[in-house]
């Protein structure tokens, strides 16, 4: 190993370890150790919260599924990338206000016990063991991974020698400064994983002789290889719901939650949301490119032979053209790697700690004990979770990186539906919420373990299965909610206490819209733009005509596929936030109207980008009914125009009508193609307007 890439990352371990000392204080209490005292800077809660979210998976198991199996791999990255913007818009405010109403919880368990008045700690318990479990085995899967990736930078190094370094790294910043150290450590290691997955595919591209150069190569490798395809969609339905389907454990995942709690200012979370959804979007995009042309490179380099990991695909591209050419920049990815990991790790080994020192003994004592001792608690606790998850790893269980995907699944089925129905229905009890962990945890692994699973293989891709094959989060998801919703209707209602708290903090809450009229403005325009480019460029990389294009509104296939995905499916989320904002806005019925029928018109765009021709005419029903609902929006939107007088924006959708309307007349285009246009560019007219009003 070169001395200076050897410093360099030398230097990020001492890094991290000199922040966990200069937060370290023998008279911190927990709120400071476990929630920082609800003092984080936006940024840092939006950075901390993608790094402690993505982990190795991003760096490593991402690019090399994609390197391996195509793009039909990148579904799970579309539905974490849906899931991360829409917990950031729809639960982190209000659980960070909740939570310091519902007498200062500091963890997600402590929260559900003070939300429903759980006086006999059961609730406490049933959702600390539950963290405690699935963390525990988290945390072992990222010290294996830790100890994969030094392997690679130190082959000569033993296996278990580096598992013991990667792991006491992080324990001793999680033990020395708890939160504050956690966030601002995963901050640092956020920032060096963007700039690791930015550069590396720019790197390779060049490598390859350019961009036209790199593709023409990835073209190539999907004609003869038959495992590698270009076409998103072949992969099966069910791998696709299952792939979206991880979007949903972001409204349960114990270690994000406690993010949204810990920021200074709720009003701040608009500024978190737009950090962090930006992130995810550019991490996501080019952890893909990376598998791509990751797999040109690695043809190129005649090193796809016996003994290759396509998960260290970064490992090889950067050992061959930096570590001798650019030792300080070859240090600085090896870090990213295993801040890739790290930052996961020291965010669970946290959570996992509070359940039991904070969730268990504190509630226990009563009062016994002082906030100092528990700390130390705390931190004996971390060090014991950490020596089981180190045994666990040591033992080499081929099965670890497999619970991954199952810990994903039952966080997000044990507690997504009840923190949703927790913060948005007053009606939701304690027995209901008791009821919806046990059946969203014992779905998962029944699903899990009788029916099969759309689960990730070797750690790196979710592979297709029969309907029952489907992945387990969003059976689990399903049957939770239900569980919550009728057995806290067949029980008594929560107290006048309880009800008074949930309608303070919904009245708080309302009084500043998730989304403004300007950022409902910008996602119609960038709806529009999304729908107009997107659809464009499939049209010029298929024999179709234009109009056929607008017409099936489907994935294609290869990149064509890819652009047509973006055009309908990407631009449908787009526009039903566009829709949702519309509705937070609304000055009366007509505008809430507006606003839900552009919401349903976004839902069902995404629907027909998703759902192909050969699987039934769901893909007709649902394209038709997105011009319809969008139609109908219109018509509203127009009318209030005319009614404020605001006949420019009405008269240029007015405009756009009749075009529409002389375009099916005259023959130069069909119903739908029309349809589609006109939607759009009145979508376009009003988003711009709505950028500039004040009020609607």
């Amino acid at each position: 190993m070169n001395a200076i890439v050897l410093a360099t990352f030398i230097a990020y371990f001492i890094i991290v370890i000199l922040v966990g000392a200069y937060f370290y204080d023998k008279k911190t209490g927990m709120n400071e150790y476990f929630l920082a005292d609800r003092q984080m800077n936006p940024y840092v809660v939006a950075m901390s919260a993608q790094a402690s979210d993505m982990s190795g998976w991003l760096l490593m198991g991402l690019p090399g599924a994609i390197l391996m199996a195509g793009v039909g791999e990148v579904w799970i990255g579309i539905g974490l990338a849906i899931g991360t913007y829409f917990a950031w818009l729809i639960i982190a405010k209000r659980l960070r206000v909740y939570s310091e109403k519902a007498d200062n919880a500091i963890t997600v368990s402590e929260f559900f016990a003070n939300r429903f008045e759980d006086n006999k700690a059961l609730l406490r318990i049933v959702s600390g063991i539950v963290i405690l479990v699935f963390f525990t085995f988290y945390v072992a899967s990222g010290f294996v991974a830790g100890g994969g990736v030094l392997k690679a930078i130190f082959p000569d190094v033993d296996l278990s020698l580096l598992i013991v370094v990667g792991a006491a790294v992080v324990i001793v910043y999680t033990f020395l400064g708890g939160f504050n150290a956690v966030c601002w450590t995963d901050f640092l290691q956020g920032m060096l994983m963007l700039v690791a997955v930015v550069i590396l595919p720019l790197a390779l591209i060049g490598e390859l002789g350019g961009a036209e150069s790199a593709w023409d190569s990835i073209v190539s490798i999907a004609g003869v290889d038959p495992g590698f395809s270009l076409d998103m969609m072949s992969v099966g339905a069910i791998t696709i719901v299952s792939g979206l389907a991880w979007g949903l454990g972001y409204f349960g995942m114990p270690h994000i939650m406690v993010r949204y709690m810990s920021i200074k200012n709720p009003d701040d979370i608009k500024k978190s949301r737009r950090v962090a959804t930006v992130w995810v979007i550019i991490a996501l995009t080019c952890a893909c490119l990376i598998g791509l042309v990751g797999r040109a490179w690695a043809e190129s380099a005649g090193i796809m032979g016996e003994g290759f990991n396509p998960e260290h695909i970064m490992i090889y591209a950067v050992d061959a053209m930096w570590t001798v050419a650019v030792p300080v920049l070859a240090g600085v990815i090896f870090a990213a790697l295993m801040a890739a990991i790290m930052s996961t790790a020291d965010s669970q080994l946290l959570v996992a700690a509070g359940a039991v020192s904070n969730d268990i003994i504190k509630h226990h004592k009563k009062g016994e004990i002082s906030d100092q001792k528990l700390v130390w608690i705390s931190r004996a606790v971390v060090i014991v979770i950490s020596v089981i998850a180190l045994v666990i790893a040591l033992g080499e269980n081929k099965t670890i990186m497999n619970l991954v995907s199952f810990a994903w699944a039952g966080f997000g089925a044990a507690f997504g539906p009840l923190v949703l129905l927790a913060l948005f229905w007053k009606r939701t009890n304690s027995k209901g919420a008791i009821a919806g962990i046990i059946v969203g945890f014992a779905v998962t692994i029944l699903w899990n373990t009788f029916l099969g699973s759309g689960q990730i293989v070797d750690g790196l891709q979710i592979t297709d299965a029969p309907l029952y094959g489907l992945y387990e989060l969003l059976p689990g998801f399903i049957l939770s909610a239900l569980a919550v919703i009728i057995v806290s209707l067949i029980t008594a209602k929560p107290s006048k206490e309880v009800v008074g708290t949930f309608e303070a903090v919904d009245a708080e809450c309302n009084a500043v819209k998730p989304i403004g009229l300007a950022g409902t403005g910008i996602a119609a325009v960038v709806a529009a733009a999304l729908f107009f480019i997107g659809l464009d460029f499939a049209d010029h990389l298929t024999a179709w005509e234009f109009t056929e294009t607008i017409g099936v509104m489907n994935i294609a296939g290869g990149l064509a596929g890819g652009c047509a995905f973006v055009g309908t499916a990407v631009a449908g989320v787009a526009l039903a936030v566009a829709g949702y904002g519309l509705y937070a806005n609304r000055s009366d019925r007509l505008m809430g109207g507006a606003g839900a029928l552009t919401l349903l018109a976004g839902l069902c765009l995404l629907c027909a980008g998703v759902f192909d021709l050969g699987v039934s005419d769901f893909h007709f029903v649902v394209r038709d009914l997105a011009l319809a609902f969008g139609g109908l929006a219109l018509m509203c939107l127009v009318y209030r125009n005319v009614e404020r007088k605001q006949y420019i924006c009405a008269g240029a959708c007015i405009m756009a009508g009749i075009v529409t309307v002389l375009a099916i007349i005259g023959g130069a285009a069909c119903l739908t193609t029309a349809a589609a246009f006109g939607m759009m560019f009145c979508a376009l007219v009003q988003g711009l307007k709505l950028m500039l009003a004040k009020e609607y």
